[in-house]
């Protein structure tokens, strides 16, 4: 292949990159500033009851249920960390002349460290519930996960 072919597709490859991590991080909620804690608090209840009742969860299983979603919960937090605008994050990344390839590749290794640092306790938490479910609440979580949509979603 030749240099200025291979130049041309990597420009165009990390353009493409920029275009995405710039439009995943300007999802609507941003533009009204995050999600506050009561509101969290709301769509979490909400979620935790829509799954308790598709499963027909019994105390025990709707514990550790309540468990995961705080697992998850934190490790969202952690994900986010501490800035306050991700979106600002990114657009720093191209806000140069050219590509800022240490900043990105620092940006990625930081999200890498924490998602491994939590992914323990989620994958636990994850475990115990599935583990307490009978054989038919399993099959209908397969079920709900097979679905386009997606077992937690919501609509």
């Amino acid at each position: 292949m030749k240099p200025w072919i291979k130049k041309t597709l990597m420009g165009i490859f990390g353009a493409s990159i920029a275009v995405g991590g710039l439009t995943a991080c300007s999802s609507s909620h941003y533009h009204r500033g995050p999600m506050s804690a009561e509101k969290m608090a709301e769509v979490r209840g909400k979620i935790v009851d829509r799954i308790s009742s598709k499963l027909d969860l019994n105390a025990e299983q709707k514990s550790k249920l309540n468990v995961l979603a705080d697992k998850l919960q934190t490790q969202r937090a952690a994900l986010r960390g501490s800035a306050q605008d991700p979106r600002a994050e990114m657009q720093a990344v191209v806000a140069g002349p050219k590509f800022d390839r240490a900043r990105a590749q620092a940006l990625v290794d930081e999200k890498t460290r924490t998602l491994q640092a939590g992914s323990p306790e989620v994958i636990g938490a994850l475990a115990d519930f599935y583990d307490s479910l009978n054989a038919d609440q399993q099959q209908k979580m397969r079920d709900l996960m097979q679905r386009r949509r997606g077992w937690m979603s919501h609509g």
